[in-house]
């Protein structure tokens, strides 16, 4: 189970764990019977000590991009079902986890207050635009994959002149990380 927000691709949160010496698993490899495939995880349920996979005693929030959280959380094995583990409360770590993302958010470039608003209503129109008339909303996604076909490589090129900008702080502004602003602003800057 991952946790996503819109616009923060770069961010997928989960629930990870710690073994009792603090360190974190390797991902758990499963055999499924037959071939060279082999099955991998890092749900934190599967780190219960069975299957000679070891037996995690904590969990915190993690992100995609690298970041665990500080804070710790003790596991219950005793109340996780075997038949249901989603079942068992993971509150804390996701409210780390959107602390994170709302640390990432308050570092990204902000956007004009009128822009904020017309994107608002924008995605609330077309929400309803596509329940209502989906035709329409298609022709309208269209318009706007025209506007970012326009606008995003000259904004990109913009970015990139001369190195002014670093990496980390392209990826920082755009709240991604900086493989994924190189590949977004890659994809921007070849739409012509």
């Amino acid at each position: 189970m991952t946790w996503e927000r819109d616009g923060f691709t770069s961010h997928e949160g989960s629930v990870g764990v710690l073994l009792p010496d603090g360190s974190e698993p390797r991902p758990a490899i499963f055999d499924i019977g037959s071939g060279s495939s082999f099955y991998e995880t890092t749900d934190w349920w599967v780190y219960d000590g069975t299957l000679r996979i070891p037996r995690a005693s904590r969990m915190r929030g993690k992100c995609s991009c690298g970041w665990r959280g500080e804070t710790s959380y003790p596991i219950d094995w005793e109340e996780v079902l075997r038949d249901d583990p989603h079942a068992y409360d993971t509150s804390a770590p996701r409210e780390d986890w959107a602390q994170h993302l709302e640390d990432v958010q308050a570092r990204t470039v902000p956007l004009p207050a009128d822009v904020t608003d017309l994107l608002d209503q924008l995605r609330g129109r077309l929400e309803h635009l596509a329940d209502d008339a989906p035709l329409a909303a298609l022709r309208a996604v269209h318009e706007l994959e025209t506007i970012i076909g326009a606008i995003g490589p000259s904004a990109a090129f913009l970015a990139l002149r001369e190195d002014e900008i670093p990496w980390d702080r392209i990826a920082e502004g755009l709240g991604a990380t900086e493989k994924d602003a190189r590949t977004r602003l890659f994809r921007y800057s070849h739409r012509i």
